[in-house]
């Protein structure tokens, strides 16, 4: 639905219209092309997020509001971890992006990779490295800040309550996705390089850069270009972040809870290779 100048077969009026002819006309499995890459990608690239989020946030609150809860802390620490995700998770983005194009040529996650990389080079996997950085900074910032703000006054006592985490991820994916989408639409074509949008814009070679993406943009479909795919996006992030939030919380109480048990087998399992 970001396409600038999508084929006649790919343009789309709404989210159900698109995923019901994506369907009829390409196959029930289509719309999980490039699952696995993102798979992939997610893992390592979360564990990150969130370790360096929790460090980050607990060493600024300290210094901030003595320990206690401070927007501040939330949104510098969401942007910084957003450094380390984006670094693991570009590359994931681009060959995600590529293999869901239509008409897409490329036959396997394999075949993608090895064809981006022999054409454009290694520097493709991370053109659009800065403008996302440039949309996730302030989308995890507004990330992090709203769920905090919604824990505040849902979930004062900060205890494992499912309910609470999966409404305020709710709140946060869908608020942050909002506001960024037309830094998400620079980011597309970036990733994409739409061969029929460069040539109407007559951009010869690779598209790099934000500022050059904007101009694109802009110069194919004005304002409202920006915002391509806005529903869509704010319907993919509500699900995703709550689901993100309510996971990522379990685990931390479920591993809080049992931390002395695990300690204690870890030291009965040193003594045990000891002797």
């Amino acid at each position: 639905m970001q396409s600038l100048q999508p084929d006649p077969k790919a343009q789309y009026r709404s989210v159900y219209g698109a995923l019901k002819r994506i369907v009829r006309t390409e196959g029930v499995l289509r719309p999980l092309r490039g699952l696995n890459i993102t798979v992939l990608g997610a893992g390592p690239a979360h564990a990150l997020y969130f370790a360096c989020y929790e460090r980050i946030k607990r060493s600024l609150s300290d210094i901030i509001q003595n320990g206690g809860n401070s927007h501040i802390a939330n949104g510098v620490a969401g942007s910084v971890a957003t450094v380390l995700h984006d670094a693991v998770m570009n590359p994931a983005e681009v060959v995600k992006q590529r293999m869901q194009m239509y008409n897409s040529p490329y036959r396997s996650l394999y075949d993608c990779v090895l064809t981006i990389n022999r054409k454009e080079g290694l520097a493709a996997f991370y053109r659009s490295y800065s403008t996302q950085l440039t949309m996730n900074i302030p989308f995890q910032a507004v990330h992090f800040i709203t769920y905090e703000f919604m824990q505040e006054h849902f979930n004062p006592e900060r205890q494992y309550r499912p309910e609470t985490h999966i409404l305020s991820g709710a709140a946060a994916g869908a608020v942050s996705a909002a506001i960024t989408t037309p830094l998400d639409v620079c980011k597309t074509l970036l990733n994409t390089q739409e061969n029929v949008a460069l040539s109407s814009a007559h951009v010869s070679g690779h598209l790099s850069g934000m500022v050059n993406a904007f101009r694109t943009v802009y110069r194919l479909g004005g304002v409202p270009a920006f915002f391509k795919g806005i529903r869509a996006r704010v319907i993919y992030q509500m699900p995703s972040t709550a689901i993100a939030w309510s996971v990522y919380e379990f685990f931390k109480y479920f591993l809080t809870q049992h931390e002395p048990h695990i300690q204690e087998l870890g030291r009965d399992a040193h003594k045990a290779s000891s002797t």
